[in-house]
């Protein structure tokens, strides 16, 4: 079943996005072995079913080139405006080193090969180091690349919003910054989303199904341990869970979430991206499409209801329960840096 056009954003004057994007990280072989031919058919059920929307990266192993063999593919059994149809957000992650033209234009250039196109559609720059400011050079030598044709729009990938004002002041025009978000990790609560909203800057979010902890599958469990845990998402939420409030906490939170989705008859997970689509600058939110494995039935059943005020308390009850992880941890892509 396709997606309604009241799924989309018009995130900018030439682009309207899906508002869940498909995230691609799992290519990158922290969750197992990808079966290209396999990854690319399925893209296709993806875009059929309303899907337009990509996040990919230059780091995410084969990402871009998976991509790249899609577009190829689409063109030559469609045409050139089922192309066009796609919206294709990749990364460029740096080392964080000196900043020249040709070096930023190089990997660039990578980027446009690997995928195929002339012009990307957005460019998500992320910077590893903030002591080393070259990444506001990296900015200004994109802008330029941006001018000449060769990125569409400019994004950002967790950064946090002291360096957000920097790069804004700077006279940079950025349309997003990918931040985690979720009902455990509300950090860009705090000062993120009202600089946003103050300019017009989205979020995309990712880890807000936690790597697939927020479902059925750990209700009524006993606490995992990390070997039971099988892939670097489930790993790296998990601890978040555990700095939030821990396992007894989560599991009352589940129970809730589960009381919530059954009144609708959805799942845990869609009420979590229900919550944080909800949420004041949120453009989107990120799924992780484990190519292969489908869950495009349940993700449709996000656009399918909406919470209410007594939904949203009962979820308030449990957070006033948890541990301030911006106090412990900072703003949004500290723990990165």
């Amino acid at each position: 079943m396709a997606l309604s056009t009241l799924n989309r954003l018009q995130l900018t004057p030439d682009m309207s996005i899906c508002r869940i994007l498909t995230g691609m990280w799992q290519v990158s072989g922290a969750h197992g072995r990808i079966d290209a031919k396999a990854a690319v058919k399925q893209m296709f059920d993806y875009l059929d079913g309303g899907y337009t929307t990509w996040d990919l990266a230059d780091i995410y192993g084969p990402a871009e080139d998976i991509m790249g063999e899609f577009r190829q593919q689409l063109l030559a059994s469609r045409d050139k405006a089922a192309v066009d149809n796609l919206q294709i957000f990749t990364k460029w992650v740096p080392q964080p080193t000196k900043m020249t033209k040709q070096l930023v234009e190089q990997n660039i250039n990578k980027s446009l090969t690997r995928l195929g196109m002339e012009s990307l559609d957005v460019l998500q720059f992320h910077w590893w180091d903030y002591d080393n400011n070259s990444y506001l050079d990296a900015l200004r030598y994109l802008s330029e690349l941006q001018k000449e044709g060769k990125i569409k729009h400019l994004a950002l990938t967790n950064f946090d919003t002291k360096r957000l004002q920097i790069i804004y002041e700077a006279g940079i025009k950025i349309i997003s910054n990918q931040v985690q978000y979720s009902i455990i990790d509300r950090r860009p609560e705090v000062s993120m989303i009202p600089f946003c909203q103050q300019h017009n800057i989205k979020l995309l979010t990712y880890g807000t199904i936690c790597g697939g902890l927020l479902s059925e599958k750990y209700l009524d469990q006993l606490e995992p341990q990390n070997v039971d845990l099988n892939t670097a998402s489930l790993k790296k939420y998990k601890n978040m869970i555990d700095r939030w409030g821990g396992w007894q906490l989560f599991q009352k939170l589940l129970v809730i979430l589960k009381q919530i989705g059954n009144k609708y008859n959805v799942s845990i997970a869609n009420v979590a991206v229900r919550y944080i689509l909800d949420k004041p600058a949120v453009g989107g939110v990120i799924i992780g499409a484990r190519l292969g494995l489908s869950h495009l039935q349940d993700t449709n059943k996000v656009f399918q209801f909406n919470l209410d005020a007594d939904d949203i308390e009962k979820i308030e009850v449990i957070s006033r329960k948890s541990q301030n992880l911006f106090q412990s941890i900072g703003d949004c892509g500290d723990e990165y840096h």
